[in-house]
């Protein structure tokens, strides 16, 4: 495995799939991007995409290797706009659809030049949802009354503790509705080929018909793609977003970063930060995970906003969370 991209403050590293030599032909940049409900993987796509922008030259291309059912609007609208970027960059961006690239997911397959699917991929889901408990009849019931002091006529439509009304409800659908004309708006100006009314119902179709409907341009596996891109001469790139230290032994991380290494005080210091950075990242996170499970508390890393309105595949069982108002 050879390092061949780096940024400030990180390392990206990339495998070698060609037997050309770098530099004599044009690259490939692979990457890929199995999403959550949150679109969390954001964060490692923002990095890869910046690393493969400035490492890349004229006639480069990036493909990325896409797997989810989608998620919150924020979540994936920042997604799709990371890779809009290799099309500022002048950079070809090919989509490999392995299973599903559902909902929030086809937010961000609609962006590539070129979108490829194996054959029975699921494609579409082109809507939005917003869906919560409601537990006012029952707190009712047991005597509890939740008071919620607001300024703004909308600050609050439906909660959870909030008894629904008809005005709430028509509120709720029209922000839903303004969100699937920018959701669909989107993806016309990014594939103006489809008949966007007929596909922005909230279905999914598999492989040919998908393909049929112009929600990709190509039925095939990754692999298939991979080999033809070799085969043509292109270097092909395994891209990892890797932060330094991120994933090393803790004894590694207790090393000093750079600086002459006979030099005591830089050792000293260097293994400071060691510590530091190792108990930071790998036993915090478990102090608070035992916290929560001892105080059986559901931990959240996604704000009421982003909650709130969901770009998802409703039949993803994996996705069917409870939302907050």
């Amino acid at each position: 495995m050879s390092q061949i991209l780096a940024t400030i403050g990180y390392k990206v590293h990339a495998d070698n799939h060609s037997n050309s030599s770098a530099g004599t032909s044009r690259n490939l940049f692979v990457t890929d991007f199995p999403g959550d409900v949150t679109a969390s993987q954001v964060e490692t796509l923002r990095e890869e995409v910046t690393a493969i922008i400035k490492a890349s030259k004229p006639g480069d291309e990036a493909l990325l290797v896409l797997q989810t059912g989608g998620g919150t609007v924020t979540g994936y609208g920042l997604a799709a706009a990371q890779l809009q970027r290799f099309k500022k960059h002048g950079m070809k961006l090919t989509i490999c659809v392995e299973q599903v690239a559902a909902s929030g997911g086809y937010m961000m397959t609609c962006v590539a030049d070129k979108v490829i699917a194996s054959p029975f991929a699921v494609l579409g889901s082109i809507g939005v949802i917003s869906d919560q408990p409601n537990v006012y009849e029952r707190l009712k019931t047991e005597g509890i009354e939740f008071q919620t002091v607001t300024a703004g006529k909308y600050k609050r439509t439906l909660t959870p503790t909030k008894k629904v009304t008809q005005e709430d409800i028509d509120k709720q659908k029209a922000e839903l509705e303004d969100i699937l004309t920018l959701f669909k708006g989107f993806v016309k100006e990014n594939r103006p080929t489809l008949d966007i009314d007929a596909v922005a119902t909230g279905e999914t179709w598999f492989g040919e018909d998908a393909l049929d409907r112009g929600l990709c341009d190509e039925l095939r596996t990754v692999d298939d793609v991979l080999v033809d891109y070799v085969d043509e001469g292109y270097n092909v790139y395994q891209v990892r977003y890797d932060p330094i230290g991120l994933g090393s032994s803790p004894l590694s991380n207790l090393l000093p970063v750079g600086g002459n290494s006979d030099n005591s005080n830089g050792n000293k210091n260097g293994i400071i930060r060691g510590t530091v950075r190792w108990l930071v990242r790998n036993l915090l996170p478990t102090i608070k995970d035992e916290i929560t499970k001892e105080l059986n508390i559901e931990s959240s890393s996604t704000s009421q906003v982003q909650e709130r309105y969901m770009f998802r595949d409703p039949s993803n069982a994996s996705n069917n969370v409870k939302l907050q108002g």
